[in-house]
This record gives structure tokens, sequence and C-alpha cells, in this order.
């Protein structure tokens, strides 16, 4: 006989500029084993009839909707129906979080998607949190400190390694889960902001944290909005990489939180749809949900942030690594920083990204960019005198690379990652043929 398990969840909002939480509504997981086989969503009685009240997915999870008491289940894509809603995947703990849960409870994964979301700790991205009853109080943990990296760097390393962690090192399990991503990562505290901090793995083939430091310093400089970054070193010529938190505020001695949607949820896909998903459909969501006094200023940063991973060969840009940040002041969402941007090296000549960029799908030239720049809100000469500024700025790569002191070795292994602007077709825009 099929067993199954359901797990009910009191899901919790932080209301912008808040330090306490709210229940908004209760999910519902039907799991069998480590497999997820439904979950339903229903928002609470109390929560609708307030004034602040926020769709937690203004598309899936719209308010008023059917009806209060209605349990709403994820939506139908082209790939299937959705197991999980979006929102709440964007809040649980990615591949590196999981790890971190397996071996803290040493147990071999995959486990059920309600211990992941139980386990992950309350400081996860965005301003969810689970909990078991409305009356829960949240569990808190003492934010790691930057005197913390080495241990927290030592203990990601022996679980990067599938070693058990010794309980000197158990910081990492308050610090390490709760954030998206792949690579080794944890969340500490200094001069009043938490930041999150990106780890080397001794397998890397160059130095990440250095890499990825210049290539923000770099799109900052191409006039992208960029959240607040720094290099901390702690020995061994291996830095760790923070970056400020953009999903924190603080608040006298606390922090707010806000609430933050990955594109992936905000235009309700399937991972599977995400190659064939376009920059433009992000632009056209900015326009259907983002603050009407800054969609023009977001879909244009959005086409800055295309232009610029074209130029530096970015292919890793899918739909979880674009985000939306709700703006209670505006009333809408707003473009989230820029995150998770570190060339690629690649010696063939015609390139592609991972999201679609143009008429030509998923080439990455800068005529192909421009076949749709009127979907981004923006003219012909508005949109050429955004490459244009990019282009000029990325042009001078290495000058901003060795000032960040990424070493000569990687800047080598880097080059054939960055594209000069007439590999990628800049003179058939200048002549008109773009």
């Amino acid at each position: 006989m099929t067993m199954t398990s359901k797990t009910n969840f009191v899901v919790f909002v932080y209301p912008e500029r808040a330090t306490d939480a709210i229940p908004a509504g209760r999910l519902t997981l039907v799991e069998h084993h480590a497999a997820l086989l439904q979950s339903t969503f229903g928002y609470g009685k109390q929560y609708v009839q307030r004034r602040d009240l926020l769709a937690l997915d203004p598309l899936t999870l719209a308010l008023p909707g059917p009806g209060e008491s209605v349990l709403r289940e994820p939506p139908i894509t082209a790939n299937g129906q959705l197991i999980e809603f979006g929102v709440f995947r964007d809040a649980a703990p990615d591949h590196w979080g999981r790890k971190l849960i397996e071996n803290k409870l040493h147990r071999t994964g995959p486990l059920p998607e309600s211990i992941y979301l139980a386990h992950a700790g309350s400081n996860r991205t965005g301003a969810l949190d689970f909990r078991d009853t409305p009356n829960a109080l949240v569990k808190t943990n003492e934010l790691a400190q930057l005197l913390d990296l080495g241990y927290l760097k030592e203990a990601a390393e022996k679980v990067e390694a599938g070693e058990q962690i010794p309980a000197r090192l158990e910081k990492i399990f308050e610090a390490g889960p709760t954030m998206g991503g792949a690579r080794p990562k944890a969340v500490v505290e200094a001069n009043q902001h938490q930041w999150l901090a990106k780890f080397p793995l001794r397998s890397d083939t160059f130095s990440v944290p250095h890499v990825e430091y210049a290539t923000l310093s770099l799109a900052r400089e191409a006039g992208l909005d960029v959240p607040a970054i720094r290099l901390e070193d702690i020995g061994e010529n291996r830095p760790v990489l923070l970056i400020e938190r953009f999903d924190r505020v603080r608040i006298g001695n606390d922090y707010s939180r806000r609430h933050f949607l990955s594109a992936l949820t905000m235009l309700a896909r399937h991972e599977a749809d995400s190659p064939h998903t376009h920059y433009a459909d992000i632009a056209e969501a900015i326009a259907t949900h983002g603050a009407a006094s800054t969609i023009r200023q977001d879909q244009a940063e959005l086409f800055g942030r295309m232009i610029f991973n074209i130029l530096v060969h970015n292919n890793d840009d899918h739909l979880r690594n674009h985000g939306f940040i709700w703006d209670a002041n505006l009333q809408g969402w707003r473009l989230s920083p820029l995150y998770d941007v570190v060339p690629m090296p690649a010696f063939s000549q015609e390139r592609s990204l991972h999201l679609g960029v143009g008429l030509e799908g998923r080439l990455a030239t800068l005529p192909n960019a421009m076949s749709r720049h009127g979907v981004f809100g923006l003219t012909r000469p508005q949109a050429i005198a955004i490459i244009n500024r990019i282009a000029n700025t990325v042009r001078e790569w290495k000058n901003t690379f060795e000032a960040s002191g990424v070493p000569s070795s990687d800047i080598d292994r880097l080059a054939s990652a960055i594209r000069h602007p007439r590999e990628v077709g800049i003179q058939e825009i200048k002549m008109g043929n773009g």
C-alpha cells in the first residue's frame, strides 16, 4: 500500500518596515517519501481583511482571487502543472542549503520538501517564514559575524567534501542554509547590515569570489544597479565575497524584510520553461506588475543587464538569477539589484545566453538584442545609448579586474569570455542594420 504524508505550515509574512511577522495562510504539502505530490494554499480570513495585505504572488496567489476560503493549487504551465508554488520555492533552501540540512540531520538526500522548509531557519530569502501554528514564535539565531568567516569557510569545505560538521563549526547550520544557489555561502552581519558571504572552492579553476567581485564592480561602472560588495581576505589568498542583502533593512536593533520573487515565479514558469523564455517576457512582467513610476527605469535596467551579459558572456542568466522586490511605498514590484554574474570562458565565436535575447532566439549579439528594444520601452536611440554606455565600460574590463585584485593568471584565463563590442555586432548597429 502506498503511504503518503501530509504536512501543514502556517505561512508568515513580514510587512515592509516591520520586524514582526503575521500569519498569511496555510500551506499543505502532500508527499510520498521525498517526492512532493501536491501542494495547496489558502489565505487566512484575518489576513485578507488587513489594510496592509500583500498578495504573496501577484499571478498565482492574487487577491481577492477566487475567495478567502478557497484552497489554491500551483498553476499549469507549458510543461504541465507545477507541484509547488514558486513563491514558497523561492523562500526554500536551494542546492547548497539542502546539502547543509542533510549534513545537520545526518541524512542522505533528497529529503521531503517539508523537511527542507522546516529546517532552513527563519532568516531565509525574502519576507516569508514557515511555522507550525499561528501562534508559534520565530526561531531566532544569533547572526554570524565577520570574525566567524574562517570557521564558516572551513565548515563549508567539509560539507563540500561530504564530511560531518564537528561541534565547533556548527554555526554554519544557522548561517548557511537559508539562501539559494549551488555554491557554498552563509549570512553574516557587519556594520549593522546583513551580507551574503560567498566562499571559494578548492576545486575552482579561478578565484570565483575575486572574479565575481570584479564583474559586479564592472557592472556598477557601466551604470547598472549593483548592491554593496566587498572582499574579505581570510588567508591563503582565497578571499570571501560579501554582497549586501537587498531583502533586509536595518530597523533599530533589528531588521525588516522585503518580499522577494524570482522571475521564474513572477512569470509562473516551470524550471524547464526557463531556456524557452526571453528577456522580453521579464520586461512585459515589469510592465504588468511593476511600480507605475519606475516601469521604464526598470525595463531599461533589464535591457542593460542583457547587453552586459552578452559582452561578458554570463550565460548563467536563468530565471532564478533575476528577481523582484516589493516596494510598499510605490505599491508595486521593482527589479531587484543585479546578482550572480560571472563570465564564462569560451572559444566559439557564436555564443548564446540562457534566456532568449531577440528575434534570433538566444544568440548573444547586439543586433539580436536590438531586434526587440521596443518591448523594453526604449526608442532606438535610447537602446543604442545604453549599448554604447555599457560597451565603452566593458572595453576597459582588464583595468577593473586588475584594480579588484584578480590574479593575472585568472585575467588571462577569462580573456576568452569577454567580447569586444565589434565581435558581437556593434558596427552593424552603428550602420543602422541592427
